[in-house]
This record gives C-alpha cells, structure tokens and sequence, in this order.
C-alpha cells in the first residue's frame, strides 16, 4: 500500500473516532435543567366569612349536595319573607359583625359565618354576626322538637323500638327493633347525643314526620322566630331548611324554660337499654345495654356550664347552641355555619361567651322578644311572572340590534358622502 492511502486511510480513521467522540460527549452533557412541576396551590390565609352585603338575607347558601333537591313533582319552598322591621330592633337588621357602642375588638379566629351572644335571663342580644341571616340549623333544631315532645308526650310511656327507627340517616343512639324506651329517656338522648332515631320514635308519636315538622314550624312562628323553617323532625338538610343565629336563641331560650330540658343538656352521661336477638338475624345474641355520652364538649370543660345543642351536617357545616352561668348572669351563645378551622367551634363559643362576660351588664344591641313583642308577619315579595325576566333581557337585545343596524346604515351613508367629495375634488383639479 502507498504511502499516501495510508495517510487517508489514517485520516478517515481519525475522522470516525472524532466524530465517536464527539456524539458520546453529546449523550453525555447534561439537559439543561427544567423548571420543576408545580405543586398544589397554596390554600388562602384563613379570613372570617364576610356578611357585611347581606348574602343571606333570604335564605341560605347554595347546597353542595343533592340533599335538597325536591321529590319527583315537588317544587322547593319559596324563600321565607323578610320581617320589616327586623325582629329584635333595628341593629339586627344588620348583616356585619354588630356590637355595642365602645365595644373591644373580638377575640379572633372566628370562623362562624353567623352567631349571637344572648342574655338568657334579660332577652338582650350582647353582640351577633348576621344575626338574621338565614343558615341550616343541622341538629340544633331537635331544640324544637324537644320542647313539643316534652310538653305533648307521655314522658313515663314506654314504647317499642322499629326497624324504621334502627335505619334511620345520620347519628343514632342505638335504638333496636323490640327495644323498651320511655319517651323521657328518648327525649334525654335526642338532646344529649343527636339521636336521629329517638327523633323518629318520638316523631312517630307526634303524627309522623310531616306532621312534627308542622308543629315545630308552628311553635318557631308563635315565638316570633320568623327566620325558621324545620324541613325534618332531626335537622337533616331538606329542601326549605331554614333558621338564623336570633331565632336559634329564641328556642333555645323557650326550652329552658322547661326544667327537665335543662337537667337533659347538663346530664354526662345516661344508660341505655338493650333489645332482643333478631331471630331473622342468624346466630344474633340479645344486645346488651350501653352508656350514651353527652357530645357537648363545653360540658365537661367550661366553668359554670347549662349546657347546650351540637349540629353537623355537610350543607349546614358546624352549628352550636351553648348556655352557661357565672356571676349571677346566664349568657348563651349561638353558631351557625361554623368550621373547624382556625379552631373547634367549642372553643370559638368559649371566646365569644368570655367576651360577652367581660361586657358592661347593660351593653345590648337589641332584643329577643317577649310577650309584648307584637305579631310581625311580612308580605312575601310578589314574585315576576314565569319568563318576565327573559322576555325583557329579549327585548334589550332587540332594541340594541336594531341601535347597532342604524348606526352601521348611517356609517354606510356617510363613507359613501365622503367618497364622492373626494371625487368631485379631484375632478375640479383636473
């Protein structure tokens, strides 16, 4: 081989190796980096639920189930009216936070979008938060159903559980089909632990679940609670539901008017009978009898406690009614719409009730009513005929077409006007 082929042969080799080289050190350098995936966004700073533009004056929030949605051919209530002037005076007309003249700040972390502070004893409203505002009342409307069966039932009659009690939605306390009950220990378990199925047993007595609902929606308008709707005898959301942080306080002030009630809410703890083996139920045994437990937290914890109400439903959120004594005064506090964050409900109750303490006796910002309070019945608004809205927003739309075609036609016209001065210019120019 000459010299020279050698030297292509050579160069040809070294040419591969280079180009070898160079797409191994290619494969090897680094990406350049990318930006990392983002991460779940951060949740906003917790804020107290702002009320100040009245967002429910008529009713509710929108729910976030199908708790409400009315039965096949049924239609949702109407909003309730709007007494005028508020119920309580003047200042709990308003939708803000509502405080006495001089008042000291709030505690913070409040997040009940609607409570009260209440004399027990006086009737005079402390300090509130929308206190007409409508919310759902979840569990604290068995207050109502409480005061109906107390003063209509036998409380020493012993009834017979049901499946149908036993298969209730929601808390039960534990009824059992063929179960011995007296209607004092079911109204004592109803308030103390939220039974949904002693609401039932003591409902089916009253009429049925439509007929307490009556009832219960009967004695909220004698008491002059104008904001209350009970759509179930237990507070489970239905379409309707309504109830605001005054009218809370009213029942609950009516109900301890009742002594044993008020024994029932500061009672820990109670025993609860048993009932038989299910003989449909293969190898079942009879089922012993077992403590119920009050749920009220504040019980146990806060000084000079009465005693009060807990609701929770996934619509209603958290909700509270809670009275307590100390210095000669009996103050309650009322939550609606409450959540867990930044802190418990319980202890956003205790806040308010030690600010509500540390007020001046006659600081008030109105009242709950008493046997002079006069009848208020609103009018309901008188609802737009079906599709009035529409036909308008219709005739808008037509009457700006039309505005729109005439000022295009006039902008033809015009154009045009222009084009043939200019035409006849030029021609003068020629």
């Amino acid at each position: 081989m000459k010299i020279s082929e050698l030297r292509r042969n050579a160069a040809h080799c070294l040419v591969a190796v280079l180009a070898l080289a160079m797409t191994g050190m290619v494969s090897a350098a680094p990406s350049l980096a990318q930006p990392p995936p983002p991460g779940p966004p951060t949740p906003p700073p917790f804020s107290t639920p702002n009320t100040d533009d009245c967002p429910q004056k008529t009713q509710p929030p929108p729910p976030i189930d199908n708790s409400e949605v009315p039965a096949p051919g049924d239609s949702a209530p109407a909003p309730l009216p709007v007494p005028d002037p508020p119920i309580g005076g003047d200042r709990l007309g308003e939708c803000g936070v509502v405080l006495p003249e001089g008042a000291p700040p709030l505690p913070k972390d409040i997040s009940a979008t609607a409570w009260q502070l209440t004399d027990m004893d006086s009737g005079a409203v402390l300090a509130a938060k929308d206190p007409h505002g409508r919310y759902r009342s979840a569990s604290t409307i068995k207050v109502l159903l409480a005061i109906i069966a107390l003063r209509e039932l036998d409380l020493d009659k012993v009834v017979t559980g049901t499946k149908e009690d036993q298969s209730v939605e929601g808390t039960r306390v534990g009824i059992g089909p063929g179960g011995r009950y007296s209607n004092r220990l079911l109204i004592q378990v109803l308030v103390m632990a939220s039974g949904n199925d002693a609401a039932h047993a003591l409902a089916a007595q009253l009429g049925g679940d439509e007929a307490t609902v009556d009832k219960m929606n009967e004695l909220a308008k004698s008491l002059h609670a104008l904001d209350t709707r009970a759509a179930t005898p237990s507070g489970l959301d239905a379409p309707g539901t309504s109830i605001s942080a005054y009218d809370l306080s009213v029942a609950f002030r009516e109900a301890l008017t009742i002594p044993l009630f008020g024994e029932f809410i500061n009672t820990e703890e109670v025993e609860f009978p048993g009932y038989p083996a299910d003989p449909t139920i293969p190898g079942d045994r009879d089922h012993p009898s077992f403590p119920v437990v009050n749920d009220n937290q504040l019980l146990y914890t806060y000084p000079g406690a009465i005693g009060g109400k807990t609701g929770f439903t996934n619509d209603a959120r958290q909700t509270f009614v809670f009275a307590t004594e100390r210095d000669g005064r009996k103050l309650a506090i009322t939550l609606l719409k409450a959540d867990v964050l930044p802190i418990r409900p319980p202890l956003q109750a205790a806040y308010l009730l030690d600010y509500g303490f540390a007020l001046p006796r006659d600081a008030h910002v109105g009242n709950l009513p008493d046997e002079n309070t006069e009848p208020n019945v609103p009018t309901p608004a008188v609802a737009s005929p079906p599709g009035a809205d529409q036909d308008n927003a219709d005739s808008d739309d037509g009457a700006s077409a039309t505005t729109r075609n005439t000022l295009a036609a006039l902008g033809v016209l015009i154009v045009i006007g222009l084009l043939l001065a200019a035409r006849k210019a030029s021609q003068r120019r020629r």
